[in-house]
């Protein structure tokens, strides 16, 4: 039984995919090609993914070198509330990756990031974040729900309990955090200080590119059509590239040319400032948890001129 070593956590949008692509090239770790497989976390809530029994969940991991050690980056264990225990069953001694950023850019991140995945069908943000009360009752969802616990963005960062959870089951010694604020002002160095805490060659120098970047969909019947894959084009694309790997090519050449990279607009900054106010609590719990200054995540942003 191969025994996974180290987990990033989350939370998504806080910078999981870089540092997962980052960790992936170092000749120490291996992780499955599949970034977020979510084997643990039974109480997630995913529609449109299948559940991984034990043994597929072990063939991930199949190819990996007797010297790597074994990572999973699921960014949603964080939000789970058994994934915690759930994984200190599978591995007692298994060290934790948590990466955090500004709650409010983390729900408009992630608003967007859904809204890519086809979802989220409430374009608005702050429409979206007024229709929880409506979906926790199972109204307004979305056709593809994806994630149930997803379509609750306050929940999604309720950073300061979800937090305390892995510090409580793994001990605080065994728990590293990263602030987005760490990468943005030093990347290498707080990747070494990861690595050193993962206890794989802190030397090795991984190229620092941007990875995960926000993009929008140009045409989203193309998305919809590649997820659903109907049966009479499935058999076309098939008569007419008889090679798996032809259609594998052909699916990710359409993938790509259907991304495209865009930076989100500002949030307004009226609805910023209230959303600031309404999480500054648990912003405080976090910052005590921590004992780091998070004073920048309780600021309102100046007003527009």
């Amino acid at each position: 039984m191969k025994t996974v070593d180290f987990f990033i956590v989350g939370a998504p949008k806080c910078g999981t995919t870089s540092m997962y692509a980052y960790l992936k090239s170092h000749p120490e770790v291996f992780f499955p090609e599949r970034k977020e497989p979510h084997f643990f976390g039974s109480d997630l809530e995913f529609h449109d993914q299948p559940k991984l029994a034990f043994d597929e969940y072990q063939q991930l991991f199949a190819a990996a070198l007797p010297h790597q050690k074994l990572g999973d980056a699921s960014v949603f264990y964080l939000l789970s509330e058994k994934a915690a225990e759930e994984i200190k069953a599978h591995n007692p001694r298994a060290k934790i990756v948590v990466m955090l950023r500004h709650p409010v850019d983390v729900m408009y991140s992630f608003h967007s990031q859904r809204q890519f995945n086809g979802t989220e069908d409430i374009d608005d943000f702050s429409a979206a974040l007024d229709a929880e009360s409506d979906r926790r009752h199972g109204k307004r969802m979305p056709k593809r729900i994806g994630l149930r616990q997803g379509l609750f963005y306050r929940e999604l960062v309720n950073f300061a309990d979800q937090l305390d959870r892995y510090f409580d089951t793994f001990g605080r010694e065994s728990v590293h955090v990263i602030l987005h604020e760490e990468i943005v002002r030093d990347l290498p160095g707080c990747y070494r200080r990861l690595c050193r805490f993962l206890e794989i060659d802190p030397t090795h120098q991984p190229v620092f590119d941007a990875v995960n970047t926000n993009k929008v969909i140009r045409f989203p019947w193309l998305r919809d059509v590649m997820r659903t894959r109907p049966a009479f084009l499935t058999a076309l694309v098939k008569a007419l590239l008889p090679s798996a790997r032809l259609r594998k090519k052909f699916r990710g050449a359409a993938k790509k040319i259907n991304a495209l990279t865009q930076a989100r607009p500002p949030l307004a900054p009226e609805l910023r400032a209230r959303l600031v106010d309404e999480l500054s609590p648990s912003v405080i719990r976090l910052e005590a948890l921590l004992g780091r200054d998070l004073s920048a995540w309780r600021q309102h942003p100046a007003p527009l001129a």
